[in-house]
């Protein structure tokens, strides 16, 4: 059964504050859009945010963790024991994230929503699991029903924590030994795109090993088949648990008219998948960059999304995203602060 919150209604960004903010932004001391994608960002948020000014000072970021059946195919050079060990790393604030984390002043959560081992209670992880890791899709879909609510939910809770602390923009990243292969299978279901489009090295994988992927996803595609009808029929069969989670969390997120800001390649399969879910979730979403794992692209063509930053990077965990933040944030700052014409006491032309 789909969880009832699922179909909870996702409001429209306002139409009057992205209008006043347009207008705002033709009045400052610039040649109209001058400032390019900046201009549009901040009447965007205007909108989404329901505010003549917007913000995003206050920032959560929360990162899903979950293992994958699929790894006893040989699809990732590294054990699932790694899993486990980032989120110590996670709670140690060893990790990427949590120096970026810092960096951009942001509150970062770590949800445990199945790794293969349960690491105990640690300080800044939350313990959500839907089980062990989730099955081998090549030989039975990677998880059930039950598990699949679990994990919707593991995620829509994190964004109804970061809206009761007031959060002005919500980032989900994911940690997973072998997840770029289940991110590649939902992919290729929900796009009917080739694999051999969608798979690549994830975590350093050769020619070898991404051909080895590509014939693994193929498996489980012609296996399941009957069962690729619908987002969470897809999900259920070939997805991880951090993946749902992140799409219950895209979903929550904009029904507390919160704004999202997706990350990399697995993030976007989950926006993707959350997107097929409720469409009315896309206004919510901006996009923080293009990974250099190859099928991001296509992915993000699939959502009509145009990502602000090209870096080169592959790393998830929401790097991506928190490394782009700055970005927002100086939007946000030039629509408040400049001047215009009639303030300056400039004449417009």
């Amino acid at each position: 059964m789909t969880p009832s919150w699922l179909s909870e209604s996702i409001p429209a960004p306002s139409a009057a504050r992205m209008q006043a903010a347009r207008v705002r932004q033709n009045l400052l001391i610039k040649p109209q859009g001058s400032l390019g994608r900046l201009e549009e960002l901040a009447i965007r948020l205007a909108g989404l945010q329901d505010r003549e000014y917007p913000a995003v000072e206050r920032v959560r970021i929360a990162v899903f963790a979950g293992d994958h059946g699929v790894v006893a195919a040989g699809v990732s050079r590294y054990p699932q024991s790694v899993t486990v060990e980032m989120i110590r790393s996670f709670s140690g604030g060893r990790a990427a994230i949590c120096g970026l984390s810092r960096a951009i002043d942001a509150h970062l959560e770590v949800v445990d929503v199945g790794a293969a081992s349960d690491p105990g209670p640690l300080p800044g992880v939350i313990s959500h699991r839907a089980g062990a890791g989730t099955h081998d899709f090549r030989v039975q879909p990677a998880m059930n029903g039950e598990a699949l609510r679990i994990a919707l939910r593991a995620g829509a809770e994190a964004s109804w924590r970061a809206a009761e602390a007031g959060c002005e923009l919500f980032i989900g990243g994911e940690m997973g030994i072998g997840n770029t292969t289940s991110a590649a299978a939902v992919a290729c279901a929900l796009t009917r795109k080739a694999p051999v489009l969608l798979a690549g090295p994830g975590a350093g994988l050769d020619a070898q090993g991404v051909a080895r992927k590509v014939e693994v996803i193929e498996q489980a595609l012609e296996l399941h088949q009957p069962l690729l009808k619908t987002p969470l029929g897809i999900l259920s069969v070939l997805g991880g648990f951090e993946i749902v989670a992140l799409a219950g969390a895209f979903i929550a997120a904009a029904q507390c008219r919160m704004p999202v800001f997706v990350d990399g390649f697995i993030a976007s399969v989950a926006a993707l998948a959350a997107i097929r879910l409720r469409a009315d979730l896309a206004s919510w979403l901006l996009f923080a960059h293009e990974s250099a794992e190859p099928g991001h692209r296509v992915v993000l063509d699939a959502m009509k999304a145009a990502p602000l930053l090209n870096l080169g990077m592959r790393l998830g965990e929401a790097s991506g995203a928190a490394v782009a933040v700055p970005l927002l944030r100086m939007a946000c700052l030039l629509h408040r602060e400049m001047a215009t014409f009639d303030e300056a006491g400039i004449a417009a032309g």
